[in-house]
This record gives structure tokens, C-alpha cells and sequence, in this order.
């Protein structure tokens, strides 16, 4: 499950890849930025200061800067094609991240969002949220038998702080498309250092899941295992996984910067254990090329 940061104006905040994204195919995402994934423009905390293209005339930049910030561009993703999927799929991704006044944003997965309490150094509030995870029996003949899980919006509440080079964040994501998709928090520290026009970001998370998702994701009822032979299992609410953040930004220049972030994950107790589950290691990675107006 993967999760990495964005930036929220200059303050870094998650945003989750830990949902594998698809587009086309259906769409879906596996929640590492909980993810999440987030993902999402790939930015965070001191990019723009970094650059060695940053504008320093301050009597003049109060005048011309806008509360608006648009920044959009294309990028690739890297996923496993389901939740415990030893398979992988790639599939193109938008890279969004557009605000208003740092209050009002569409970042990512996060279609529209607000900061209902905000500051220089913090962040609360809420987002709908397309987590499009789904895991479809077509993707693999051991799925046969189980059923199709659906996509679809979910809410997301979320908080982060950022201290000197530290950011603390908190996400959970409720399902509200009625999919049994149950509730997912994530929780990550990352640690940034700018090196001249670069970013570096690198620091550990978890996520939880309730007993509706772990049952939907990684659970085999009596039906389930008769139809699939697969053997029954029950679940129940736990850590779905731990996982590492690891991200490198560079500006190019004033308007143009490029970003790689990846999530090394590890899924853990009852999802680990899923006869669902062929690969208990998740990787997730989001490389995209951003321009800022």
C-alpha cells in the first residue's frame, strides 16, 4: 500500500497512492495513499524556495502573486493489480493539483477538497475522493468464484502538521458508494531536505482497515470457497499493512519540475494471511512531469 506527499501551497501533506489507480480497464486503486497511495502531483514541503529559480523580489510578489495555484501534467503509475496481486499494472495518471487560497484544492484522486481549519504549518479537513479500487474475478483465474469488488467515491477526512523538516499526517477514507469497501486510516512521518533545485522525502506509515474491508478484500465466506475452492477464512479489523515512503522532486525550472515517489509496503496479520493474497511485498510508484501557471 503506498503513500507519498503532495503540497498543499508550500505545506507538504499525504496524498495516497495507496490506491492503485486504473483508468480504462476499470479504473481502480489499492488504498497507499490510504493510500492512498494519494497520489497526485508528487510536491513537498521547500520546492518552490529550493529552486534556483524562485522569484526573491518580496515588494513586488505580494502584489502579483494569486490565491490561484494550477499545476498540471501527465505521469505513469506502477501498481499491483489488486490488493495481495502478484501482478502488476501500468497505466497513465493526471497529475493535478490546483487550489484556491489554500482552502479549496483537486488534487490527484482527491477530486474536490477543503481545508476547513488551516495555518502555516497545518492542515484539517475534508475531500470526495475517487478511490477507484476494485478487484475484478477476470484478473486472475485463483478469483473465480469470489465475486467482483467495485469502485467508487469515498469521504476523506485528514490532518497533517508539518514541523521544521517533518510531516506528520493522518487520512481515513469511508466508502460511500455502498461497496463494502468499510474504512481505511492511514498514518505517515516523512522527513524532507531540499538540495539545491531537489527535494528528497523519505519516512515510514501504517494503515488500518475495518472488518467490512478486510472481509471484502481478503476474507473467503462459505459460498465463496465453494464456488472458487479456495478455503473459507474470516478477518477482522487490524493493521492492513506497514509500509516505507520514498520521494525525489526537481525543478527544472520556474514553471517545470518532475517527480519519482515510491511506497515499499508490506501487508500484515490477516491480509498477509489471505489465501487471496500471493505477495505479502507491495510496490507502488509514481513518476510525473508537472507544469505550474
Amino acid at each position: 500500500m503506498t503513500a507519498h506527499t503532495t503540497r498543499r501551497n508550500d505545506h507538504p501533506v499525504r496524498a495516497t497512492l495507496h490506491t492503485p489507480l486504473r483508468f480504462g480497464k476499470p479504473a481502480h486503486m489499492s488504498l497507499l495513499f490510504a493510500a492512498a497511495l494519494g497520489l497526485c502531483t508528487a510536491r513537498a514541503a521547500y520546492a518552490d524556495d529550493a529552486s534556483p529559480n524562485a522569484t526573491t523580489d518580496a515588494s513586488t510578489g505580494a502584489a502579483t502573486d494569486s490565491k490561484w495555484k494550477i499545476g498540471v501534467g501527465p505521469g505513469v503509475v506502477i501498481t499491483p493489480k489488486y490488493p495481495g496481486s502478484r501482478q502488476l499494472s501500468v497505466f497513465p495518471f493526471p497529475a493535478l493539483d490546483i487550489s484556491y487560497d489554500d482552502r479549496i484544492f483537486s488534487q490527484g484522486p482527491d477530486v474536490l477538497g477543503v481545508n476547513v481549519l488551516r495555518g502555516p504549518a497545518y492542515h484539517v479537513g475534508a475531500a470526495l475522493s475517487f478511490d477507484f479500487q476494485t478487484r475484478k474475478e477476470s484478473d486472475d483465474p485463483r478469483l473465480h468464484g469470489l465475486g467482483n469488488v467495485d469502485g467508487g467515491p469515498k469521504l476523506k477526512l485528514f490532518a497533517d502538521y508539518t514541523w521544521w523538516a517533518f510531516t506528520g499526517s493522518v487520512a481515513l477514507y469511508q466508502d460511500i458508494a455502498g461497496h463494502h469497501q468499510g474504512t481505511t486510516v492511514s498514518t505517515d512521518l516523512v522527513a524532507s531536505a531540499p538540495v539545491g533545485g531537489w527535494l528528497f522525502s523519505v519516512g515510514p506509515g501504517f494503515t488500518w482497515a475495518n472488518g467490512t474491508y478486510t472481509r471484502t478484500f481478503f476474507g473467503v465466506n462459505g459460498q465463496q470457497s465453494a464456488a472458487s475452492g479456495l478455503p473459507t477464512y474470516s478477518t477482522s479489523a487490524g493493521v492492513r499493512d506497514v509500509h516505507m515512503n520514498a520521494m525525489v522532486t526537481y525543478d527544472f525550472s520556474k514553471h517545470w519540475n518532475g517527480s519519482v515517489s515510491a511506497t515499499f509496503g508490506r501487508l500484515e496479520h490477516d491480509a498477509a494471511n489471505s489465501p487471496i493474497t500471493e505477495k505479502r511485498f507491495e510496490l507502488n510508484t509514481l513518476a510525473s512531469v508537472n507544469y505550474k501557471f
